[in-house]
């Protein structure tokens, strides 16, 4: 589904992404790790094409995307949400995912028609917020939502987009402790029936060891491990890099 094949990023004199590299494949969860300043944002922002590589090549569908702009990726399949939650707020909840599917008007997509009318735009917004469980708020104004609900619409908007990778910035972030499983709970059910690669940038290990199928943990700007959770988690490298910690067992996995 999406290649990224060596990919080396600077600013100045500062080499931020030095030769990344990976695959994932549809339908697969992976969580990417990585201390502060370990180049996640800068990688997101190459695979969103917010910004473009110095060299190396990004693949979606076999596809060379390597150059596309923001919004011709989102025409090829990736969305993205944001660690912020980037709804409007004084806008009903129907309307924050209805005008998302009215900017990608006229792409066709195996799971939805494209919108040609209002009324098509409305009933397509309301089958994906049926699909996160939204459906019972659609007339309530996206700024009375719980902090765990618009993490939720924040996805639902990016999921209908109708993207066939989605990455997700800490999709967790801010929610209290009681609703952050229901949150990707929910999200997980969701990209799942649809069988949507994804890639999930959080620092909660519980989200990472309850959802991804993989992880891979990046520092200096290089992939540092990349496995199942349990693997990564109790390697002593990937242990000292993000906790700080020699012995393998020390934290949480």
């Amino acid at each position: 589904m999406l290649e990224v094949k060596d990919l080396f990023k600077s600013f100045g004199r500062f080499l931020v992404i030095q030769g990344v590299s990976f695959a994932i494949n549809q339908n697969e969860v992976v969580a990417l790790l990585g201390p502060n300043g370990a180049g996640k944002t800068t990688l997101v922002n190459l695979i969103s094409g917010h910004l473009f590589p110095d060299q190396g090549r990004i693949l979606l569908g076999g596809r060379d995307i390597t150059h596309a702009p923001p919004y011709e990726r989102i025409k090829r399949g990736i969305a993205r949400n944001f660690q912020l939650t980037q709804l409007f707020p004084e806008l009903s909840v129907l309307d924050n995912v209805r005008n998302c599917i009215f900017s990608v008007r006229g792409q066709l997509s195996r799971f939805f028609k494209p919108a040609s009318s209002y009324q098509e735009a409305t009933a397509q917004a309301l089958e994906v917020l049926e699909v996160f469980n939204l459906a019972q708020y659609q007339n309530e104004l996206g700024a009375g939502l719980s902090e765990g609900d618009k993490k939720i619409l924040d996805t639902a908007m990016a999921f209908a987009l109708q993207p066939d990778f989605l990455l997700l910035d800490e999709p967790t972030s801010g929610v209290a402790t009681a609703e952050k499983f229901k949150v990707m709970d929910t999200i997980i059910a969701a990209i799942g029936a649809r069988g949507t690669a994804t890639l999930i940038i959080e620092h909660d290990m519980d989200i990472v060891s309850d959802y991804a199928q993989r992880v891979m943990v990046l520092a200096e700007g290089r992939i540092l491990a990349n496995g199942a959770p349990k693997e990564v988690m109790q390697d002593q490298a990937v242990q000292e890099t993000l906790f700080g910690v020699s012995e393998p067992n020390a934290a949480r996995c």
